[in-house]
C-alpha cells in the first residue's frame, strides 16, 4: 500500500473548524470553517509549494548568500534558493517531524535539529496545533537548546490566508508603522521606513487591488492581549492572523510568484527579519538549557 509523501496526516476537527498538519515539516497543510477554506492548502501528495504552512526554523525567509559570522566563527549555510543566490527558510521544513501526542482538536510534534556544517548547534524543537469551536487555530513554537554551546535562533511561519477570491478585490489591514525595503535578491537594503504615504501603509484596510508587496513590517501596534493582527477580507468573508509579542515582524506577501499567483496572502509572523543571521538583527540567543516560545493563530468572523 503505498503512501503520502508528505508522510503522516494529523487531522483536527473542533466545532466548525478543520486542520490537517502533515508529518512533513510539521506543516499546516488544510486549515476550514464550515468546509470553506482559511488558508490556500495542497494535495497529501505533492511538496506544499511556495511554502505553503512552512515553519521556518531557526531563521525565517533568507540569509545573504547563506554567509553569517557566529561565536566567531564564519558559516556557509547550503543555498537553497540559487535563483537569489541565499539560504531560505530554515532547515525542517521538509523534515520529518515525530508525533508526540494527538487529540482530536489538537497534535503535538517533535524535531531534534542536531548540527550540520553551516549550522553547528543542536535544537529541540515543538510545535503544537491546536482547534477551539469559536476561537480557530493556535499554533504554539518552542525551541530548547541541549547543546553545549548558545544558538542563533529565528523561527516565522508561512500560511496563505484566503477568502476564495483573489486578493485584489480584498482588503488588507494590518497596524504597522514601518516596513523593511530590499534589493533585487529579497535582501533588506537599509533600515525600516515609514509607511505613511506609500503602498506599504495597510493601517486603514485599504483594497489590495495590484499592489505587489513581499516585505517585513515592524512597529506592530498591538491589541491589549499583546496581539498583533493582519486581516483580509473580501466577498463578504474575513479571516484574521494574530501573533503575540514574541514576533516583532510580520512579512506580508502578495503571492505573486505561486502556482496560483495573488490567490492568496503569505502572512509570516516572525521573531526576526530576513537576514537576521547575517545581520544579527532580531536575533535570539538561545544559551544550554534555556527555551523560546512563540504562538499565533487563525480565525474568521464569517
Amino acid at each position: 500500500m503505498s503512501e503520502s509523501i508528505t508522510g503522516e496526516q494529523y487531522a483536527l476537527s473542533a466545532g466548525p473548524y478543520q486542520a490537517v498538519i502533515t508529518e512533513s515539516g510539521a506543516s499546516l497543510r488544510e486549515l476550514s470553517h464550515e468546509g470553506r477554506p482559511l488558508v490556500l492548502s495542497h494535495g497529501a501528495d505533492e511538496p506544499a509549494p511556495a511554502a505553503f504552512g512552512h515553519l521556518l526554523i531557526p531563521w525565517p525567509n533568507r540569509v545573504d548568500r547563506g554567509r553569517y559570522s557566529y561565536g566567531g566563527a564564519e558559516h556557509q549555510l547550503d543555498v537553497s534558493e540559487p535563483a537569489k543566490d541565499c539560504a531560505i527558510h530554515g532547515l525542517v521544513r521538509w523534515a520529518s517531524w515525530k508525533v508526540a501526542e494527538h487529540e482530536p482538536d489538537r497534535v503535538r510534534l517533535t524535531h531534534r535539529l542536531l548540527a550540520t556544517g553551516g549550522f553547528p548547534f543542536r535544537l529541540d524543537l515543538e510545535a503544537e496545533y491546536s482547534l477551539d469551536p469559536s476561537e480557530g487555530l493556535r499554533v504554539r513554537m518552542t525551541v530548547r537548546n541541549p547543546g553545549s554551546k548558545t544558538a542563533p535562533y529565528g523561527h516565522g511561519a508561512h500560511p496563505y490566508l484566503t477568502v476564495g477570491e483573489p486578493i485584489d478585490n480584498c482588503t488588507v489591514h494590518l497596524l504597522a508603522d514601518r516596513y523593511l525595503p530590499v534589493n533585487d535578491r529579497m535582501i533588506p537594503s537599509g533600515p525600516s521606513e515609514d509607511v505613511t504615504g506609500t503602498k506599504y501603509d495597510l493601517r486603514t484596510g485599504p483594497l489590495l487591488s495590484d499592489r505587489q508587496i513581499d516585505n517585513a513590517f515592524a512597529d506592530l501596534n498591538r491589541d491589549g492581549d499583546g496581539r498583533v493582527w493582519v486581516i483580509l477580507s473580501g466577498g463578504g468573508r474575513t479571516v484574521r492572523l494574530w501573533a503575540d509579542e514574541s514576533h516583532p515582524w510580520m512579512e506580508i506577501y502578495t503571492a505573486d510568484n505561486t502556482p496560483d499567483p495573488r490567490e492568496g496572502l503569505g502572512v509570516e509572523p516572525m521573531t526576526c527579519p530576513p537576514n537576521a543571521l547575517a545581520s544579527g538583527e532580531g536575533l535570539i540567543h538561545l544559551d544550554p538549557g534555556t527555551e523560546f516560545t512563540g504562538t499565533w493563530g487563525i480565525v474568521t468572523d464569517s
